[in-house]
């Protein structure tokens, strides 16, 4: 077993953590994740008051430490969802995306609520501001990672962000980690756990589409684009520097780079892609997904996922040991 400053925090037995992506990460997928001694987040992203009492509650019922996943400068537009985020007293609020006075008014909202806060940032600007505000963990999100992210790779940007923290907090690494070689390349930076996005979207409990499933299986990492086509086709005004990495498909390819041509046509746009998402067209619909699509080979049970990234870090950094102290580290 692995055992982090992380586990330690949070009581769980392993240091892995199933990102909170919405529409993919609900009940059912945290449920399995925390149940496996992992740490299972429900990603009710854009705040819809119906996701939250379905997919938050069966979270909750399920015990244990789970947690809900918000991106913090949609709920500003959204009165009373907060609320009803903390009135199921989740053990764990995931926050993400939102500037310093939102960062510092919903961790101390949140840890007022007696959850723990986790604070995902992009740069050490943004990790002080964390540390500041009082975050339980950071989450140095690199942008190999699916969705929404921001330039720096997590290779440079987890010892970037420990310079910061000084051990004062423990930082989770995300954006490029699908298996226990990256978790063990984690701890090597210095980080007390990985978090992962598209690895637990090719799963069974997760809430992705069959052909979005499909997808992540036959796709590669190459298949990827940034892209915010599919923001602007939703009118969702994101900051400006966050782009999402998605699987590209006929969508992309059309309008990625003609932002203010699709705004213009949204109105036209906008419905036939709907319908195209509703009848899972996977030409059209989004199919958010980080660099790791050239290790995704096969869905499989969320349990599974984690009981392997753990036993495979642990026998990956066994070896590591060996290759590093030679014949005379195996005699001592």
């Amino acid at each position: 077993m692995i055992s982090t400053k992380l586990t330690e925090l949070l009581g769980i037995d392993h240091p892995v953590v199933c990102a909170p992506m919405g529409s993919v990460s609900g009940g059912r997928l945290a449920g399995a994740v925390t149940r496996a001694g992992g740490l299972g987040l429900v990603g009710v992203s854009y705040g819809d008051a119906a996701f939250i009492d379905e997919h938050v509650a069966r979270a909750a019922e399920g015990g244990g430490v789970w947690g809900v996943g918000c991106v913090m400068f949609t709920f500003d537009d959204r009165p009373g969802l907060w609320d009803k985020v903390l009135g199921y007293a989740p053990p764990v609020i995931a926050l993400s995306f939102g500037d310093a006075a939102q960062v510092h008014k919903y961790v101390a909202s949140a840890a007022d609520a007696g959850s723990h806060v986790v604070v995902q940032v992009h740069d050490p600007e943004q990790a002080a501001v964390a540390v500041q505000a009082g975050a339980s963990v950071l989450v140095a999100q690199g942008s190999e990672a699916g969705g929404h992210h921001r330039k720096q790779a997590t290779l440079p940007l987890v010892p970037a962000v420990l310079e910061v923290t000084r051990g004062v907090v423990p930082v989770v690494a995300a954006g490029g980690f699908a298996d226990g070689r990256g978790l063990a390349a984690a701890l090597a930076l210095g980080a007390d756990g990985v978090m992962m996005g598209t690895r637990f979207a090719a799963t069974e409990e997760s809430l992705a589409t069959a052909g979005f499933k499909s997808h992540l299986v036959s796709a590669c990492t190459a298949d990827t684009v940034n892209t915010h086509s599919f923001d602007v086709v939703r009118g969702i005004a994101w900051p400006e520097g966050h782009p999402a990495r998605s699987i590209s498909n006929d969508f992309t390819r059309t309008w990625t780079g003609r932002d203010t041509e699709l705004a213009a046509q949204r109105a036209t746009v906008e419905p036939e892609w709907a319908a195209a998402g509703a009848r899972d067209d996977t030409t059209q619909r989004a199919m958010f997904a980080g660099e790791v699509l050239d290790l995704i080979q096969d869905i499989q049970p969320a349990a599974q996922v984690v009981r392997s990234v753990v036993a495979d870090a642990e026998e990956t950094l066994t070896a590591l040991a060996g290759r590093i102290g030679g014949p005379a580290a195996s005699e001592a």
